[in-house]
C-alpha cells in the first residue's frame, strides 16, 4: 500500500508464489567427508541446491550442514547427497536447530 514503486510486481508474485528456494538442515548418513560451502547438493545426480556452511558436530557424532534447496526438496525426512570430492554422500534433510540443550529441572537459563 506505499504506491508504485520498483519491484512492487516482483515482490507479489514472490508472496503469491512462495519461496523458491529454502534453508535447510543436513545431517549426513554415512561416511564421505565433511560438506564445506559451496559444496552441490544432489538429488538423484541432479543439482537441486548448495552448501551454505558445514562441519563436524560432535555432539551429534556426524557432519552437518546448512544449504540452500529448491522447495520442494526442503520437507524433514528429504533423501539427498552431497557431491564431496567427486563423489555422492548420502544426507537427509533435519529440522534445525541440529541440537536442543535439555535444561536441568531447577536451574536458571545463564
Amino acid at each position: 500500500d506505499k504506491g508504485d514503486f520498483v519491484g512492487r510486481e516482483a515482490l507479489r508474485r514472490a508472496a503469491a508464489e512462495g519461496p523458491r528456494r529454502r534453508l535447510v538442515g543436513l545431517e549426513l548418513r554415512e561416511r564421505g567427508g565433511v560438506p564445506r560451502h559451496g559444496y552441490p547438493v544432489l538429488a538423484a545426480g541432479r543439482p537441486v541446491g548448495e552448501v551454505t556452511s558445514g562441519s563436524f558436530a560432535p555432539t551429534l557424532g556426524r557432519p552437518v550442514a546448512m544449504a540452500l534447496v529448491g522447495a520442494e526438496w526442503a520437507s524433514p525426512g528429504t533423501r539427498l547427497a552431497v557431491g564431496i570430492r567427486g563423489r555422492e554422500v548420502a544426507a537427509e534433510v533435519v529440522s534445525l536447530p541440529f541440537y536442543r540443550r535439555v535444561r536441568k529441572p531447577g536451574r536458571s537459563p545463564g
